[in-house]
């Protein structure tokens, strides 16, 4: 007997298509349901909930505020975001520093851009902010309710400049000497891949749930074709599809292995 094969599913999601909010200060893009943008069809892929694309302008955003049960992954595209929250974590995240919250059984924290100019003469800060924060923000559900809320954050820069599929966050013990920071789900990581023309493609994770999202730039996905700046691919059944680039791309990879039920 002959076990069927079944090709991988592949549902695309075009960076025009998603929810948006328009705050002024925050120009937010939702690949997900996420506040007052519900529907019922649009909740989740694998473990994933959330996936922002926020960009927040010099001297603004969100004013301290609480979560709950969430593993929250922050990647800075362009500029700096200021965190503080009420366990006393602080810190700067700029681009190619990875943040992980854990919210658990609760937290309160705020988010500010803290892009300033630099005097051209003194090279001190000057009394204004002027450039906006460019940002991604990902939540996944933790294993199990009810944790210690948490923080972690470490730059990997360096190994960004590789090229290559490099592992974030993760919880799955396969990545545990590898992912330069913790999420409290085994079975779920995050890669980002910094993909320059001309580079060998990049081999996506074998994996039953993948979301594919182009933070940055321009790039072609086996099975898919052409992924502009914003799109995203909701995989479902294997990966091993191989993505390129031929203008530079910076793209954000969900492996799971499990799904929320429902």
């Amino acid at each position: 007997m002959t076990a069927a094969f079944t090709p991988p599913r592949f549902d695309v999601r075009r960076a025009d298509d998603r929810f948006k909010t328009d705050a002024g200060w925050l120009d937010s893009k939702h690949s997900f349901s996420f506040s007052r943008h519900y529907d019922p069809a649009n909740t989740h892929h694998g473990v994933l909930m959330v996936n922002n694309d926020d960009i927040v302008v010099p001297g603004q955003g969100f004013d301290t505020h609480p979560h709950q049960d969430m593993e929250i992954v922050t990647w800075v595209l362009q500029g700096s975001l200021v965190h503080q929250d009420s366990m006393g974590h602080s810190g700067v995240i700029y681009p190619g520093l990875a943040q992980r919250m854990s919210a658990g059984t609760g937290i309160l924290h705020s988010e500010k851009n803290d892009s300033w100019r630099l005097d051209g003469v003194t090279g001190e800060h000057a009394d204004e902010h002027t450039d906006p924060v460019h940002f991604i923000q990902m939540w996944v559900v933790p294993d199990e309710a009810g944790i210690a809320p948490g923080y972690e954050q470490l730059e990997i820069d360096h190994e960004l400049l590789a090229g290559g599929l490099v592992p974030v966050a993760s919880g799955m013990p396969h990545y545990a000497d590898h992912s330069a920071i913790r999420i409290k789900n085994k079975y779920a990581a995050m890669h980002v891949a910094r993909l320059q023309p001309g580079q060998a493609p990049i081999t996506l994770p074998d994996a039953p749930f993948l979301h594919v999202f182009v933070a940055r730039g321009e790039a072609s996905m086996e099975g898919v074709g052409i992924l502009a700046e914003g799109d995203a691919v909701r995989l479902s059944g294997g990966g091993g599809q191989q993505v390129t680039t031929d203008t530079g791309a910076e793209i954000i990879v969900w492996e799971m292995h499990a799904t929320i039920a429902g």
